[in-house]
């Protein structure tokens, strides 16, 4: 479908067109075979003013105000009611097209905390077109994170991430900063070195500050060797003040670098909470993503960990792997439920630019990516008979099905509602990783380090000059 915009705005532009791919998938069409694909949706703004035509369907509205984010909120909703005449589909997620759908929830119960459950769903039914299950689901889980942060210091607190860029492999699916551990082994110690550089600037810059939370990403922080790890966190734990700290949490996430040894120093640091994921429980489905380890890996590991008295695991699964169906993914709630972990995050896939199932897509065009509200629903079935209650919520661009990430917990992680709500002060260190400063009116300003392995070792003073930019009068 072309898009005709009488103004000049790749803004209005990219949100537009994500919607299109919304309904595209949604028709299960694609650019060559979609009969309406051919057609022209005609955008006109002017002022308050906006006219969305396509064919003989068209559809008017004003802006209630004349700012940018309410046009752009207007336009959306009049271009969804014009494709959904068009195709007689309905989206999920109505109009809504940003990754946290949540936060317009918790703005709405901040505000006025007395707000009924179904006000608020009453509220995103009328302005983004959101279903009723979507609208229940946000206003659930907005709720309980409004309950679980009031105990968080806004102002004063901050949390911590530290990244380590190194994984077995890197998957099928991968976008983020991760380089294979065996060709980068001669790059670990240094790393490590200029990574121990920032925890003591971060320690000493931000010591009259309370750290609720700490998170070690990557990447997986278990492939650095035992002795590594215990460094590192042995360098947090003398370094900063953990009296505030409530959770503090080391993706172990994939099992093929699990050992003994590294959880029994994760335990020894105090660690509250780890990540083993298998992403799936399907062999076969591992070896096409290129996670080379066994389904039986993952239940050891895990078992292991429990063995040694972690309370609080998480496991992450991928709905809409290449050629999984509705079995797949039920076999792998089956084998989760009967490991029962305390957290479950259900992961609906999206093909970022940077990943190989993108930049090789002509060598991986035949497989098959399916996702819909059926799976989404299993997946809840499961996590709720297991105990578990939805937490947190985010959606992002290219999205399998169209549907959204969702954490479902019998006790919630702190650090992933804080990254999302953009609440609080994130203080980031390693490669790749982005500090975002919240300030008190709401205003967020980032700072990047850069990604590249090398790059981070040689340049690390510069990372830690732009965090004294960013955060040093803070």
């Amino acid at each position: 479908m072309k898009i005709e915009l009488n103004i000049q705005s790749e803004e209005f532009l990219y949100e537009s067109q994500i919607l299109i791919n919304a309904f595209l998938a949604e028709c299960n069409g694609n650019k060559e075979n979609t009969e309406w694909n051919e057609k022209t949706l005609s955008i006109c703004i002017e002022k308050e003013n906006i006219k969305v035509c396509c064919g003989n369907i068209y559809f008017t509205g004003i802006s209630e105000k004349p700012e940018k984010k309410y046009v752009k909120a207007e336009l959306k909703r009049l271009i969804y009611q014009t494709l959904k005449q068009l195709t007689a589909k309905e989206l999920p997620w109505g109009a809504l097209t940003g990754i946290r759908p949540v936060k317009l929830v918790t703005g709405l119960i901040e505000s006025n905390p007395e707000i009924s459950n179904q006000a608020v769903c009453g509220y995103l039914k009328e302005n983004y077109l959101v279903s009723d299950k979507k609208a229940a689901l946000s206003a659930s889980i907005a709720r309980k994170e409004y309950e679980l942060l009031k105990s968080i210091d806004y102002r004063n607190g901050y949390s911590l991430y530290i990244g380590i860029p190194f994984c077995p492999t890197t998957c099928l699916y991968c976008s983020f900063t991760s380089y294979p551990i065996k060709a980068y082994q001669k790059k670990t110690e240094p790393y490590l070195e200029a990574l121990i550089k920032e925890v003591e600037y971060a320690a000493k810059e931000f010591h009259q500050k309370k750290l609720n939370s700490i998170y070690f990403g990557g990447g997986t922080p278990t492939t650095l060797e035992a002795d590594q790890l215990d460094r590192l966190l042995s360098a947090v734990r003398e370094r900063f003040d953990l009296t505030y700290c409530q959770e503090f949490t080391v993706e172990a996430g994939r099992p093929d670098s699990i050992t003994e040894e590294k959880l029994k120093i994760l335990k020894k640091h105090g660690v509250t909470r780890i990540s083993i994921n298998p992403q799936t429980m399907n062999q076969k489905t591992l070896d096409l993503i290129g996670r080379y380890h066994t389904v039986e890996q993952v239940r050891e590991a895990f078992l292991l960990a429990r063995e040694i008295g972690f309370d609080n695991i998480n496991m992450d699964f991928i709905v809409g792997l290449p050629e999984e169906n509705i079995e797949d993914i039920e076999y792998s709630m089956q084998e989760a439920e009967k490991l029962n972990p305390d957290s479950l995050t259900i992961h609906s896939l999206a093909i970022k630019r940077a990943a190989r199932l993108n930049i090789q897509k002509e060598q991986y065009k035949e497989l098959t990516i399916k996702n819909n509200m059926e799976i989404m629903e299993l997946c809840e079935q499961y996590a709720r008979k297991m105990g578990m209650e939805p937490y947190y919520l985010y959606r992002q661009k290219n999205i399998a099905g169209n549907m959204e990430n969702v954490g479902y917990a019998r006790k919630a992680g702190i650090y992933n509602i804080l990254i999302m709500e953009e609440k609080q002060t994130i203080v980031a260190l390693g490669a790749g990783s982005i500090s975002k400063r919240v300030y008190p009116d709401g205003r967020i300003e980032r700072c990047e380090n850069v990604k590249d392995v090398s790059q981070y070792i040689d340049r690390i003073e510069e990372m830690i000059e732009r965090k004294k930019h960013l955060l040093g009068n803070w």
